[in-house]
């Protein structure tokens, strides 16, 4: 399993931005083969975690017509800076998982 993580410092945000946020997470949800997408915003930064079963989902994604309109936009208007990182989980767990089974499938070593 792999998550992308994905930071932005804000310039401006407008309804269209949230709008946009909300349609991406339906994407990647719907079309893409993401597990849980969750993202949060204290002041002017965004972090946003999505967890994908494999890379191909995650460039399949990255390519996206939709996804790449709302990139440039966020690189033309809405953000300052972002950075995404793509990181592959060795180890997951938490108290969900002592009183329930997880969904998420992960490599065997």
């Amino acid at each position: 399993m792999y998550a992308v993580i994905f930071k932005a410092k804000l310039a401006q945000s407008d309804d269209a931005y949230f709008k946009t946020a909300k349609r991406m997470r339906e994407l990647a949800l719907g079309k893409y083969g993401c597990l849980e997408f969750v993202s949060v915003m204290e002041g002017d930064v965004e972090i946003a975690v999505s967890y994908w079963e494999n890379e191909t989902q995650i460039m399949n994604w990255k390519k996206d017509p939709e996804h790449i309109r709302a990139q440039e936009k966020g690189r033309t208007q809405w953000y300052e800076s972002y950075k995404v990182e793509v990181c592959k989980v060795e180890r997951a767990y938490s108290s969900e998982t002592q009183t329930k089974p997880s969904r998420r499938k992960f490599p065997s070593k």
